[in-house]
């Protein structure tokens, strides 16, 4: 689909919309395909399925002109349809969004001031001006910036065990890895745009030219990986994200890496949907048991976002929010697609919801709250106490505490004369608190970089 560029036409809309209204139903069939042993059958299916769609909205062949919901369009789809309950022999109760309770956490006492101590510690990464990365030491209440290091956002990675983290050398431009209070600096990669940890002692290396490999913190023996298109990839696993493009359209698949390219060997791709900005958002879990994604829906011709996940072990995509019952059409998070916050346990997301009162999510907008999915009880956690209209394109990056207990965020409140503040929030009891000011933006972007523990 075409990008979305900072004002949408109603016409632009309604294309989305009708690519959509048949990515449901297509999306809808995937998720039938759920019987565990009928693996080849329904990954069979759903290529045969796909590519018959194709020319309901991609007309290749000799550039047929008919409309896509014509009768024949829809009784094609609707024999598609049969075709795959027949071929994978199940029953349409898998179909069924996971239940939400939604709750509603508003302690009505609008953000505090934090006392002499605090009920959550540790030390959180950001930068107050935009020479160098900053420490907020939660635990002294104090602030000092990091020599010899460059500001960095998301770029910046934290360890598993939230100990380490990496930063950019503002020498040369390595990357090392350090504490968090700036103590045992150790140089990684002298030439890469990212580093990850991707086990407990394994770096996953980006390169500038969107290069990746696999290598040991202590040697440099490297294993190449297939990353063509991908943008994500599986922690400890060998399974990512591609970007793919159907003419001015871009698709998001799963792929498998460890057989992607092998002779002989299609490659295992499983469809997740089209991708389009403001309703892309994605991330893997920590421990890469499960790749959380937003998928777009329609309501009354104006898209509306919702939580879908897949498993490796299952490679059936499933749906975890049903947000359209509560709210009607809403964005989740904004135009970056990079992440939806995990907490560090893997069992709850964070995001920030926006109501949308029209086609357009740049400008249909009400305020953002932020919501706690739990993935396994299904329970939506709604904090009432803060909102914000500053969201587009891009809402605060939320980032966890290393307990677990606590989020936190940087936001500018209007006429409050502070400028940026860092904010935290209680999971627990919903209480937002002002933890320090003055946040610089580095290219407009006051994003935190990471929460993690002090040396110990």
């Amino acid at each position: 689909m075409k990008l979305l560029h900072q004002s949408i036409s109603h016409q632009m809309a309604m294309k989305y919309l009708s690519l959509l209204r048949f990515h449901v139903i297509l999306r809808i069939i995937l998720r039938l395909s759920q019987e565990p042993n009928a693996d080849t059958i329904h990954n069979g299916c759903r290529s045969v399925c796909f590519a018959l769609c194709l020319p309901l909205f991609h007309p290749f062949s000799g550039r047929h002109h008919y409309p896509m919901y014509t009768t024949i369009a829809h009784l094609r789809t609707i024999l598609i349809a049969l075709l795959w309950l027949i071929a994978a022999n199940i029953t349409p109760s898998n179909t069924h969004a996971q239940e939400n309770t939604l709750r509603q956490i508003c302690p009505g006492v609008g953000i505090q001031q934090r006392g002499a101590a605090y009920e959550a510690g540790g030390i959180i990464i950001t930068t107050f001006d935009r020479n160098s990365m900053w420490v907020y030491d939660i635990d002294r209440n104090t602030r000092f910036p990091l020599p010899e290091t460059r500001p960095c956002r998301s770029n910046c990675r934290l360890s598993h065990d939230a100990r380490w983290l990496t930063y950019v050398n503002l020498e040369d431009a390595s990357i090392g890895k350090m504490r968090l209070n700036g103590t045992e600096r150790t140089r990684l990669v002298s030439y890469a745009s990212v580093v990850e940890w991707w086990t407990d002692d394994t770096l996953l290396v980006w390169t500038p030219a969107h290069r990746a490999y696999l290598r040991s913190e202590t040697e440099d023996l490297r294993t190449p990986l297939n990353v063509r298109a991908v943008t994500a990839i599986q922690p400890g696993g060998q399974w990512g994200l591609k970007l793919g493009q159907l003419e001015d359209d871009f698709t998001r698949s799963l792929v498998n890496l460890a057989s992607r390219g092998l002779p002989g060997i299609a490659e295992q791709s499983i469809f997740l949907g089209f991708d389009v900005p403001f309703f892309n958002a994605a991330s893997w879990s920590p421990s890469g048991e499960w790749f959380a994604y937003v998928d777009a829906t329609t309501i009354n011709d104006t898209l509306s976002g919702e939580i879908f996940a897949i498993s490796p072990d299952t490679l059936v995509p499933v749906q975890w929010t049903n947000l359209r019952d509560m709210y009607g059409a809403v964005r989740i998070n904004g135009r970056n697609n990079s992440e939806l916050s995990w907490s560090p346990d893997g069992t709850r997301i964070a995001f920030w919801l926006t109501p949308l009162t029209g086609p357009d999510p740049t400008v249909d907008t009400n305020s953002a709250t932020i919501h706690i999915l739990d993935i396994t009880t299904g329970d939506i956690s709604v904090y009432c106490d803060f909102s914000t209209r500053d969201h587009t394109p891009n809402p605060p990056r939320i980032i966890w505490s290393p307990g677990g207990t606590h989020i936190a965020f940087s936001v500018n409140v209007p006429a409050d004369d502070k400028g940026f503040l860092l904010l935290t929030m209680n999971t627990e009891t919903g209480v937002f608190t002002e933890m320090s000011n003055g946040i610089f933006p580095i290219g407009g972007n006051t994003d935190l970089v990471a929460w993690g523990l002090p040396p110990g």
